[in-house]
């Protein structure tokens, strides 16, 4: 059997009886960083062989982990912190042990995009899990154009020396919206805060610490009609460029977004 274990975001003490059993129990553990797991292993007393598996070995690692489990071997995976399998390791093994029938189980446990996403209190039953954006803007920005008019609210991962030019790009892109940041969750200095884009967050936003990011979905858009919005400052004499920062001031909107409407008329 293939157990997936999820392990504590932060605090050691959100690991499970269950999870606790498995690992202890098991033939062989497989660790996103052995040297990580060390430490979550040693607080539980758990003795059992641990081998590395991260994502510059998971492929050529992967045919040893099956022969194992033919072999009636128990094999648990861990990563180095929440559900293994969400931008850690995971998948590739899942699915191999799909394709040849072999058990596997996933167990309940932590995740760091569904424990934000309930602090932030957005009225929503339904969400999208984004991850990390790329840490070039011009292809952060691209990829935040191609999710700007999804409806519900987004899951995105952030690390805190991109996470100020992130939420700059954030509002570039996608205009005055609700954020919501949960920052070291469940450990000693959990930070929330709440604010709109169209703030001035610069000061608020402590770069430290690992960042989950919900941003609002687009609730503008079928609400404003943008090109009678230019049209509208334009007749008054406004220049082009000053329609659509206007525009994008007015119904906080993304002035990208205004200025490719812009250029429809």
């Amino acid at each position: 059997m293939l157990y997936i274990v999820p392990t504590p975001i932060g605090n050691l003490e959100d690991m499970t009886y269950r999870g606790v059993r498995v690992l202890k129990e098991c033939d062989l553990i497989c660790c996103e960083d052995t040297r990580t797991s060390q430490v979550l292993l040693k607080h539980y007393g758990i003795e059992s062989p641990t081998r590395s598996y991260h994502k510059f070995n998971e492929k050529e690692a992967l045919d040893g982990l099956l022969d194992l489990l033919r072999q009636g071997k128990d094999l648990a995976l861990i990563s180095d912190a929440g559900m293994p399998g969400i931008q850690d390791p995971g998948r590739i093994l899942i699915r191999a042990c799909i394709q040849e029938g072999l058990d596997y189980t996933v167990l309940p446990g932590p995740s760091a995009g569904i424990t934000a996403f309930i602090a932030s209190g957005f009225l929503s039953e339904s969400f999208e899990y984004i991850g990390f954006l790329p840490e070039k803007s011009g292809k952060r920005k691209k990829v935040l154009e191609e999710v700007r008019d999804h409806k519900n609210p987004m899951i995105f991962y952030e690390a805190p020396h991109r996470i100020q030019a992130c939420l700059e790009d954030m509002r570039e892109v996608l205009g005055h919206r609700q954020v919501f940041l949960g920052r070291e969750l469940t450990k000693k200095f959990e930070d929330y805060q709440g604010f709109n884009l169209g703030e001035d967050f610069q000061d608020r936003v402590k770069a430290k610490g690992e960042f989950v990011v919900i941003v609002e979905g687009d609730q503008t858009q079928e609400e404003v009609d943008i090109q009678a919005a230019l049209r509208d400052c334009l007749q008054e004499g406004m220049k082009v460029s000053q329609a659509v920062k206007e525009v994008a001031k007015t119904y906080g909107l993304a002035k990208n977004h205004v200025y490719k409407e812009s250029l429809k008329l």
